[in-house]
């Protein structure tokens, strides 16, 4: 995924396949789409019914001939053709018309780091069905860190997490260049399932859908750390008698059930910073690393960071779109090149 900064000048739109959310970037009009990566199909006839947030509302609450999709897991397109028919409906006909109208429309994608030849061409034939003569892969963690603003292209380390649903992905970057990197099949999801399993086992309690995140977020800005609330009520039904039931749950519990995937974040991180130049390393000990995505937000997880490494950690200000809006800059042109001229001898 070696592209440069010319041939994303000359694409017109950018797309973030996320499994959480899809974002679009559209070159002269900004960020035009930022909603969920979800769709709703009719088996009977095939027809899509709804897109994005309507769509993510519909979850375990359809008739069985409606079943609610993610065409996107993990960075991944599973399934391109409603991958590309989601994207048409959420871009709508105006927007659609006007990349159209272009010679030759050329599109930029975000791409997961170290992702397979079979995944990058996944993301190139979605976009393809939607018009794209050709296709530019970015990686994930260089758009989002030119979105945060980290200044990548000075001879000095930066370190970013890129907190997914489906996957973490961290970073030390210089020069333009990502020195050394993992990706982590653990993200906001795992979280979720973890506290799901939990009040499952030790409760009897199954909860709806939609309710894990709300769970989270009552839990305070401290969430992860001891100095959170002591308990909090949660709403759920009973796995015996399928009755509806509320258990007050002690958050301490709720943190320990939590540990085990974001212990795989913290040996991610501990694996990046083992391989990486001590040089660097000592760059890192004053600046610290930059988290962004969806799951960055995540009550506490900040501070958890910060006490088991040691080092400065900082929350992007716009976490969730910082990659769509990293590529989006290089597309307009607001990223000078980095130039290495070799010496005269």
């Amino acid at each position: 995924m070696t592209v440069s900064l010319e041939q994303l000048r000359r694409c017109h739109f950018a797309v973030d396949l996320g499994a959480s959310r899809t974002r679009v970037y559209v070159k002269g009009l900004g960020l035009v789409v930022d909603q969920p990566s979800v769709a709703a199909m009719n088996t009977r006839t095939g027809a899509l019914i709804a897109v994005g947030e309507f769509a993510e509302k519909m979850t375990g609450r359809t008739p069985d001939y409606i079943r609610v999709v993610r065409p996107i897991s993990g960075g991944t397109v599973v399934d391109i053709e409603i991958a590309q028919r989601m994207l048409r409906h959420l871009l709508g006909d105006k927007i659609r018309r006007s990349l159209r109208r272009k010679a030759r429309l050329r599109a930029a994608a975000c791409a997961p780091h170290d992702a397979d030849p079979l995944a990058q061409r996944a993301i190139i034939e979605t976009l393809v069905g939607l018009g794209a003569r050709r296709v530019e892969l970015v990686d994930t963690l260089i758009a989002a860190a030119v979105g945060c603003g980290l200044p990548v292209e000075r001879p000095e380390a930066s370190m970013i997490l890129v907190c997914g649903a489906a996957a973490t992905q961290v970073a030390v970057l210089s020069l333009g260049s990502i020195v050394c990197a993992e990706r982590l099949p653990v993200g906001g999801e795992a979280v979720d399932q973890a506290i799901v399993q939990y009040l499952r086992h030790e409760h009897a309690l199954m909860l709806p859908n939609q309710s894990v995140r709300p769970l989270q977020l009552a839990l305070d800005d401290n969430g992860l750390t001891p100095y959170g609330p002591a308990s909090t009520e949660i709403h759920g039904r009973d796995v015996v008698t399928g009755l509806a039931r509320s258990v007050r749950v002690n958050t301490a519990a709720v943190r320990e059930a939590v540990q085990t995937p974001l212990m795989s974040v913290l040996d991610g991180i501990g694996k990046v910073l083992r391989d990486c130049p001590p040089d660097l390393v000592a760059d890192l000990a004053d600046r610290g690393l930059v988290m962004v995505g969806g799951s960055a937000l995540l009550p506490g997880f900040d501070q958890l960071l910060r006490e088991a490494t040691g080092m400065p950690v900082h929350i992007a200000e716009r976490p969730d779109v910082c990659a769509v809006q990293g590529i989006g800059a290089m597309l307009e042109g607001r990223i000078e090149p980095l130039v290495l001229d070799p010496l005269a001898a």
